[in-house]
């Protein structure tokens, strides 16, 4: 579904200041508190655990200058920061990246409730939030492209940038509705071999077996309610709103061996 070294190499291609083109087409801990600013320099990289005001807790990666250009990365269903890491060693040096592992995913805390779009989009300004950053350059990844278009939307003057990898103008395909029958009957414990699965039929080319089977890691921290209750959000209707009033530049990243959205669904997002 998801080729993740295409879209490794093609992000890195969209944070650079001449790429962002809009309409494109492609192929130690530190705990932070809401309001703090962040520090002059960033260890590369370094796993944070950044508070709300919300006093939902995310773990996030950061890597790069603290003065660097901020890119915010959002990973997809139902990966984490681990989604990025072989991405950002190869980041340019003006980059600061965030990288947080989403509410109710890996070891970011799990709420009982509020899992849409929209919540994973508040939860996203108030990172910003907490980490002193006025505007961000964001990359979301299938669900996360879906977060990154609802964060455009409620805060356009946070967002600079947007690059949308793996997305649509709904999340209302075939393929996915098909994986939410089967999500719907998922119970705790979440079968290993259901996630080992579901992680591999979205890989059209080998990644690291290491890499692997850290991302089959952290999907199988996510309890079954969330696993249900994201992908609930992601189909409700609408999504996202009219897609129109996002002004900022962007680049659409997709692979043609993605088995979730086609290139039909490209174009109507380019449209």
């Amino acid at each position: 579904m998801r080729r993740r070294s295409m879209i490794a190499m093609l992000a890195i291609i969209s944070l650079l200041p001449a790429a962002a083109t809009n309409g494109q087409l492609g192929p130690h801990t530190t705990t932070h508190s809401a309001g703090t600013a962040a520090e002059t320099t960033v260890e590369i990289p370094r796993v944070t655990r950044v508070r709300l005001r919300s006093g939902v807790a995310l773990e996030v990666t950061e890597a790069g200058r603290a003065d660097g250009q901020p890119v915010l990365f959002l990973h997809g269903y139902p990966d984490s920061r681990l989604s990025f890491s072989r991405l950002l060693p190869l980041l340019p040096s003006n980059v600061r990246a965030i990288v947080p592992t989403q509410r109710g995913h890996g070891n970011s805390d799990r709420p009982s409730r509020c899992y849409r779009p929209k919540d994973f989009a508040k939860d996203a300004i108030e990172l910003l939030d907490a980490l002193g950053i006025p505007t961000a350059t964001v990359v979301g990844h299938s669900m996360g492209s879906f977060v990154a278009m609802r964060l455009a939307l409620s805060a356009p003057k946070r967002v600079t940038r947007l690059v949308l990898i793996g997305s649509a103008y709904s999340a209302q395909s075939p393929s996915v509705l098909e994986v939410a029958k089967t999500v719907r009957t998922l119970v705790d414990p979440v079968p290993a071999e259901f996630v080992r699965e579901f992680q591999k039929s979205t890989i059209n080319e080998p990644v690291p077996a290491e890499f692997f089977e850290q991302v089959v890691s952290e999907s199988m921290k996510a309890p079954a309610r969330v696993w249900r209750d994201v992908l609930a959000g992601l189909i409700a209707k609408p999504t996202v709103g009219n897609l129109t009033r996002i002004k900022v530049p962007t680049l659409i990243v997709w692979g043609d061996k993605d088995g979730l959205f086609d290139r039909a669904s490209q174009e109507k997002l380019q449209r």
